[in-house]
C-alpha cells in the first residue's frame, strides 16, 4: 500500500503570508479559493479531501492512511477507545500540528498547480503563483478579527481561468458536509455546515458574525499580552508547549493555552469550540498556521531549546495516556517515509517542508545569535506596546527592520519569490511604543522601579463539565446576563478548556478525569484602563484587586456554570529593564493569595508566598 508522504509544498522555501496581506494578492487568493473548493467538494472518503484531513484531529474517529501504532491495537473500538490523533496537553502538542498543517498545505498546493495550468491568460504568471502559494496564517495576536473574506463573505470575487472576474461561493466561510457523518453528536449532527458563534443550537442556527466580531475585538488586548509574555518570558519547552500545570515561574500562558482561547472565542457553541469537530472549520488551519509560526518565533528566541521529555497526558488513538513522550515520539498519522512517521526531532527547520514566515526574510538562519536579536526586535514591534499597562519596548530598541529580502532557502526555487510584507509594516500597522501609562511608585528614583506584571493564575480540572468552558476574569461589576460577559467593559480575559463534548465516547477522557489545566490572565492593561490608579506597586494594587477582581465560569453554550476544582490566585512579578535587555527582566514572583482567599474558587491559602 502506497502511503501519503508529508513532504510539504514543492518549489523551495516560500513565505506563508498573513491572511490580511494574502487576500490582497489576487493570484494567490484566486488560486487558494479554487483549491480549497476542490478539497471541500472532493468525496469525503478521499484521503486528501478536506473532510478526511480535517477529521484527523478528532471525529469521525477512523484510521487515516493506515496509521496505527504498536502501542495501541488497530481494532480499537470507536465507541470507547477512540479520541482522535491529536496530542493535546503534552510536550508534542506544537510539533504534532506542524506536519498536520504541512499536509493540508501540500494538498492545497497540488490543487493550485493543477488549476493554474487551466488559465488561458498570463499562464506562466499563474503557474509561478501556484508554485509559490502557501497556506496563509492569521496573526490573532496583532489583529484578532480576521478579514471579511474569512468571517463575513459567503461569496467572494476572484479571477477565473479566462482572466475574468467571477463571483464564487467562499469555502473559507464554512465547510458544507456532504453528508454529515453519523458519528457527529448533537448539535453538530443537525448542522449542514460549520458554524461560528451561533446564537443557539437549533437545526436552523446560523453564524453570528456580529457577535464574533465583538468577542474577538474585546479579547484583543488579552491575546496580545499573553502572546508577548509567552515569547518574552518563557524559556523552557514544557512551559511553552502545553497547558499542563508548571509554567516554570513565568506567570505566562503556554502556546496551547493561548491556542485554546482562540478556539473558544471563535467557536462558542459552534464547531471551533469543540475539540472533536474543530478541524472542520476552515479557520482552524489559518489559526494553526499562526500557532506554527509562534513555534518558529519562540525557537528563534530560545536557540538550542526543543522538545524535552514529558507525559502524554490524555494520549491519543495511537498513544496511551500517561506515558513518556519526547522528540523521538512518532507523530502519527503523518508519514515521513513509507514505513516511518515524522517525529519532533526532524521538524525544527521549516524549509524541509517548503515554507518560512516573513519574520525571517533575509536572515542567516545559520547564525542563531543574529536571528535571536532580530526576532526579539520583531516581537517588540508587533506585540510589545502597552501589554503591561506601560510600554514594553525599551527606548534602546533600534528602529524596525528595513525592507525585507527574499526568504533564505537551502534549496531556492527558480524564478521570483512572491512579494512579502515587510516586518516594519505589518498589516494592520503595529502600535507605536508609548510612554508608561502607569507611573512608577513615587518614592522611586529608578525609571523602571515599581513596574509589575499582575496576573491571575487559574487552574481547574479539564473535564469537570464534560465539555468546553471558560473561566472569565473581570475588574469591577459583572453583568447579570452571561451572554454579554465576553463583551463587557469590565471583562479582562479568560482561561479556556478546549474539550471533546462527548467524553463518554473517549475512554481516556473518562479515565483522565483528574487532569488539571493551568492558564493565566494578564491584568495590567485592564488595571490601566479601569482603575484610575497611577502605580502598579503592590501597596496600591492589592487593595484594588481585593475589591475589584471577579471571575465567572461560562460554558461554551453561553450559560453560567459552577466548578468545584478551580483556584484563582493573583501573582505579582517585578520587572526591570537592564541596559541592553530586549525584553523586561522579571524578578521574584509572589502570590498575593489574600486577594482571593475565602471566596469560592479563590486561593486555597491566605498568605503571600513566592511562586
Amino acid at each position: 500500500m502506497s502511503r501519503i508522504i508529508i513532504s510539504g509544498a514543492g518549489g523551495g522555501s516560500q513565505n506563508r503570508l498573513e491572511i490580511n496581506d494574502f487576500v490582497k494578492n489576487n493570484k494567490f487568493f484566486s488560486l487558494y479559493i479554487q483549491a480549497l473548493q476542490a478539497m471541500s467538494t472532493d468525496s469525503q472518503s478521499g484521503l486528501q479531501s478536506f473532510f478526511q484531513i480535517a477529521g484527523i484531529h478528532g471525529l469521525p474517529y477512523v484510521v487515516w492512511d493506515d496509521a496505527t501504532s504498536n502501542q495501541k491495537p488497530k481494532s480499537a473500538s470507536p465507541t470507547t477507545e477512540w479520541e482522535g490523533y491529536c496530542t493535546h496537553g503534552s510536550v508534542v502538542f506544537p510539533t504534532w500540528h506542524r506536519p498536520y498543517v504541512a499536509l493540508y498545505e501540500q494538498t492545497l498546493h497540488e490543487h493550485a498547480q493543477r488549476i493554474a495550468a487551466t488559465y488561458t491568460v498570463d499562464q506562466n504568471d499563474w503557474k509561478q503563483a501556484a508554485a509559490n502559494l502557501r497556506q496563509p496564517f492569521w496573526d490573532w495576536a496583532l489583529n484578532s478579527t480576521p478579514p471579511d473574506e474569512v468571517i463575513a463573505l459567503k461569496q467572494v470575487v476572484i479571477t477565473g481561468p479566462n482572466g475574468n472576474q467571477i463571483q464564487v461561493d467562499n469555502p473559507l466561510y464554512h465547510y458544507k458536509f456532504h453528508p454529515i457523518d453519523p458519528s457527529f453528536p448533537a448539535p453538530f449532527s443537525n448542522w449542514q455546515t460549520t458554524l461560528r458563534r451561533p446564537a443557539d443550537t437549533s437545526p436552523d442556527a446560523t453564524d453570528d458574525v456580529a457577535a464574533l466580531r465583538k468577542v474577538l475585538a474585546t479579547a484583543q488586548k488579552g491575546i496580545t499580552a499573553s502572546t508577548y509574555n509567552m515569547l518574552a518570558r518563557i524559556h523552557t519547552w514544557p512551559a511553552f508547549s502545553n497547558h499542563t500545570p508548571g509554567d516554570g515561574g513565568s506567570a505566562s500562558n503556554s502556546l496551547e493555552g493561548i491556542h485554546d482561547g482562540i478556539h473558544g472565542n471563535v467557536g462558542g457553541q459552534g464547531h471551533m469550540g469543540d475539540l472533536s469537530v474543530a478541524g472542520f472549520d476552515p479557520i482552524f488551519f489559518l489559526h494553526h498556521a499562526n500557532v506554527d509560526r509562534m513555534i518558529s518565533l519562540w525557537a528563534a528566541l530560545n536557540p538550542g531549546v526543543w522538545v524535552t521529555p514529558g507525559n502524554s497526558e490524555d494520549g491519543s488513538f495511537t498513544l496511551p495516556p500517561n506515558v513518556k513522550v519526547d522528540q523521538t515520539t512518532e507523530l502519527t498519522p503523518f508519514w515521513k517515509e513509507q514505513t516511518t512517521f515524522w517525529a519532533s526531532a526532524g521538524l525544527q527547520d521549516t524549509s524541509k517542508l517548503g515554507y518560512t514566515y516573513p519574520d525571517f526574510n533575509g536572515l542567516d538562519m545559520g547564525n542563531p545569535d543574529a536571528v535571536q536579536n532580530v526576532i526579539s526586535d520583531r516581537v517588540n514591534q508587533l506585540y510589545g506596546s502597552n501589554v503591561f499597562g506601560a510600554s514594553s519596548v525599551p527606548s534602546s530598541i533600534p528602529s524596525p527592520v528595513s525592507t525585507v529580502k527574499a526568504p533564505v532557502s537551502h534549496n531556492p526555487a527558480p524564478g521570483p519569490s512572491p512579494a512579502a510584507p515587510s516586518p516594519a509594516a505589518p498589516s494592520p500597522a503595529a502600535p507605536s511604543p508609548a510612554q508608561h501609562v502607569l507611573s512608577p511608585h513615587p518614592t522611586s528614583g529608578r525609571p523602571d522601579h515599581g513596574l509589575y506584571d499582575w496576573t491571575a493564575r487559574i487552574e481547574f480540572k479539564k473535564y469537570e463539565l464534560q465539555g468546553s468552558f471558560s473561566v472569565l476574569v473581570f475588574l469591577g461589576p459583572v453583568p447579570e446576563n452571561p451572554q454579554v460577559w465576553r463583551i463587557s467593559p469590565n471583562y479582562v480575559g479568560a482561561v479556556h478548556a478546549f474539550v471533546n463534548s462527548v467524553p463518554e465516547r473517549c475512554a481516556n477522557c473518562v479515565n483522565q478525569a483528574d487532569i488539571v489545566l493551568e492558564g493565566f490572565v494578564h491584568l495590567n492593561h485592564a488595571i490601566a484602563r479601569l482603575s484610575g490608579l497611577t502605580s502598579l506597586d503592590p501597596n496600591v494594587i492589592v487593595p484594588y484587586l481585593t475589591k475589584a477582581l471577579q471571575w465567572k465560569v461560562l460554558k461554551s453554550n453561553g450559560n453560567e456554570a459552577e466548578l468545584q476544582s478551580h483556584e484563582v490566585a493573583v501573582i505579582a512579578t517585578p520587572l526591570s529593564y537592564p541596559t541592553g535587555a530586549k525584553f523586561p527582566v522579571p524578578g521574584q514572583s509572589r502570590r498575593h493569595n489574600g486577594i482571593t482567599f475565602g471566596r469560592r474558587g479563590g486561593s486555597r491559602h491566605g498568605d503571600v508566598v513566592p511562586t
